[in-house]
């Protein structure tokens, strides 16, 4: 619960009508799109097209979808307050240390797509590949993911609509969920990807009017070399204890790397194990996933950089300036572990319209990853509970309701505990901090899974579950041995965290290899993941109002060339392996290192074409996520358009790179030959 000290800056009314009024807009909205769609591109809502929107999404609106779900609160708030804390090194090793993953599990993503081609989720992969117990030990820690981010996700934005506009978090925990689970309910994931981009063009556009403000017309500020100035005599009054010379100007930050460390292991866990990601991929055309995970993920990179550089570094220069919310006294660590220092910088540069920006922001942050979480919990408890061990024979119409009743319970869940964490004091940043001890440890395992066939199912299902114990164990110990006692604030500081974390991730290192000298290689020949089948929608389809000749093209269409798509697929392989390595290396090494290691303290030039870069880069993410998926889209756009003004005969079905409707089966025609072609290209695995 963030400090009472500082006032709203805006009234409770505004809060209530945001929540309220915005959630509401965008439910109206999608419901709205989601029957013009089945009206006039002959969309069925069926649990294939529900869960994965026809397997047929487009790079632009990929990484449309990568960059609004990966833009959590979090990102906004946690990366603007390590830059408070560290200054420049802050959000350069947030976001570094959050886009390798993403770039990195674009290699993943091929991969699963080329293994398990109508899996639903990542987990239906294990299930087929090593049986029940390593499924059981798998979905605990995807669902402990889905958890602790869905509870960072609506911890940050009480807390930010709280301190903005006075609103009780209880109140805000509990108003938020209910637009997003309307129109998810509504619009499956097709609704995600969809408000995924709407989200993210309104928060570029209020990040790149925050970056423009401070760096261009504040008089406060108003270009880089005043920030500059005003940095320099903030290190005079409160050095910053382990950088150099105590300036903020500097990637020499002992605090700012062991935050680095912490935030690489723990977004590892988080991208790699929450199945919101994989479905991205499992929804993207064969042809789409890599390029759109790779634009995804380096245009990701530069909201929290820009954002945590303007505003983070906003507020430090700003704190010794009557405008600001608490001067004459700092922020508090409570106050900035709670992403307070975004808002409170914001409402300084802007007044009232900062903060009503901010507010708009944090929410659509909220709502566009919460969104992802819900289908992502949905679809385990669809297909991986009910279907694989409750009624194996369901139909698609029961599948859609048993996701729909799933949503429901796990919002009601998230948001009961979310008020247990806002009266315990308990806030985002801890549990940002501490998700890496709790989830990383099945990292490797699950990766192991897809790109490794000697993993046995005893290494799968053991490991992650002893790397979590000896985790919690280095997380208790360092903390105990560290402060003497286990209350919060000591068990949320970076030493523990530190030990945790590493722990968790690198743990099965040792342990995979133990159970492999134990029970030997595995010979695993990848077959059991390709006999995965799609659901059985024909009760559905049967009932959608479409013509006979509309539903036959709709079949006709799933028949995909197999054997064409796994070449691409192979093909994609090989890139992304080589791609994602070289830009994983160049953020976390080549471009970072030498001025960690040099010790160099920005100068007033080199500082203003850090941020000159750093616009530069924002302008490019907005051209790639905003832009290019509506050129993309063009053609279904012009064809639902022409449709809906009678120009065009609704019965024209869908076509390949377009949503399309499942079947009850892979298509079997062509299986003899890819299962060849699987065998020769996985002996080299």
């Amino acid at each position: 619960m963030p400090s009472a000290a500082v006032g709203p800056a805006l009234s409770q009314g505004v809060g209530y009508g945001v929540v309220l009024g915005v959630g509401a807009a965008f439910a109206v909205f999608m419901i709205t799109l989601t029957y013009i769609l089945k009206r006039f591109n002959n969309e069925v809502q069926t649990s294939e097209m529900f869960t994965t929107a026809g397997r047929s999404v487009k790079s632009g609106l990929v990484a449309a979808a990568v960059v609004s779900s990966w833009t959590w609160a979090a990102t906004l708030l946690q990366s603007t307050g390590v830059c408070y804390r560290y200054g420049v090194s802050g959000p350069f090793w947030y976001a570094s240390g959050a886009t390798v993953q993403i770039i990195l599990f674009a290699t993943l993503a091929i991969t699963l797509k080329k293994r398990a081609p109508n899996a639903h989720t990542f987990l239906e992969a294990i299930r087929a590949r090593y049986g029940a117990p390593a499924h059981f030990t798998f979905i605990f820690f995807g669902l402990v993911t889905n958890v602790l981010v869905s509870l960072m996700l609506i911890a940050g934005g009480a807390a930010t609509i709280n301190a903005l506009t006075g609103m009780h978090g209880v109140a805000a925990i509990f108003l938020m969920p209910i637009p997003v689970v309307a129109y998810t309910f509504i619009g499956g994931i097709k609704a995600t990807f969809i408000t995924d981009y709407i989200h993210g063009a309104v928060v570029l556009i209020i990040i790149i009017t925050f970056a423009l403000t401070a760096y261009s017309t504040s008089e406060h500020l108003g270009s880089p070399g005043a920030v500059y100035d005003l940095l320099v005599e903030a290190a005079t009054r409160h050095p910053v204890e382990g950088n150099k010379d105590g300036s903020y100007l500097t990637m020499r930050s002992t605090g700012g790397i062991t935050f680095f460390v912490i935030n690489i292991v723990g977004n590892f866990g988080t991208v790699f194990l929450d199945a919101s990601y994989s479905q991205k991929a499992i929804a993207a055309h064969p042809v789409h996933a890599l390029p759109g995970y790779i634009i995804g993920g380096l245009a990701w990179f530069a909201i929290p950089w820009l954002t945590a550089t303007t505003l983070g570094l906003s507020a430090l220069a700003l704190e010794s300036n009557p405008i600001f919310p608490t001067y004459p006294d700092r922020m508090t660590d409570a106050d900035v572990s709670a992403g307070l220092a975004l808002p409170y910088a914001a409402v300084a540069l802007l007044g009232k319209g900062g903060a009503g920006a901010t507010l708009i922001m944090v929410y659509l942050a909220v709502t566009s990853s919460f969104n992802a979480e819900l289908i992502a919990v949905s679809s385990i408890a669809t297909y991986d509970v009910y279907r694989a061990y409750i009624n194996p024979s369901a139909t698609g119409k029961k599948l859609v309701w048993m996701s729909h009743m799933a949503m429901v319970a796990y919002a009601v869940i998230i948001c009961l505990i979310s008020v247990g964490l806002w009266y315990n004091g308990i806030s985002m940043g801890y549990l940002y901090l501490l998700m890496g001890v709790l989830i990383s440890a099945a990292v490797i395992p699950a990766t192991l899974t897809l790109m490794w066939k000697g993993q046995n199912k005893w290494a799968a299902t053991l490991s992650p579950i002893l790397g979590f114990i000896c985790a919690i164990i280095a997380w208790l110990v360092t903390a105990s041995k560290t402060c003497g006692t286990l209350d919060v604030a000591c068990t949320g500081s970076n030493d523990p965290m530190l030990a945790g974390n590493v722990t968790a991730l690198l743990s099965p290192l040792v342990f995979v290899p133990i159970f492999t000298l134990i029970f030997g290689l595995d010979k695993y020949d990848w077959q059991s993941m390709l006999a995965i089948r799609q659901s059985d929608d024909h009760d559905i389809i049967k009932n959608a109002g479409l013509s006979p000749e509309a539903v036959r093209e709709l079949e006709r269409a799933q028949e995909a060339d197999w054997v064409a798509e796994r070449k691409k697929l192979t093909r994609a392989l090989k890139i992304a392996s080589v791609t994602t390595v070289l830009l994983a290396i160049s953020f976390l090494v080549l471009w970072p290192m030498p001025l960690y290691g040099s010790g160099y303290i920005f100068s007033k030039k080199f500082f203003t074409g850090w941020v000159i870069v750093g616009v530069i880069w924002i302008f490019c993410t907005f051209i790639a996520i905003v832009i290019y998926p509506l050129r993309e889209s063009r053609v279904t756009l012009t064809k639902v358009t022409r449709t809906m003004l009678g120009m065009k005969s609704k019965d024209t079905p869908v076509v390949e790179g377009e949503p399309a409707l499942s079947g009850t089966a892979t298509p079997t025609t062509k299986e003899g030959v890819m299962k060849g072609e699987e065998k020769m290209d996985d002996e080299k695995v």
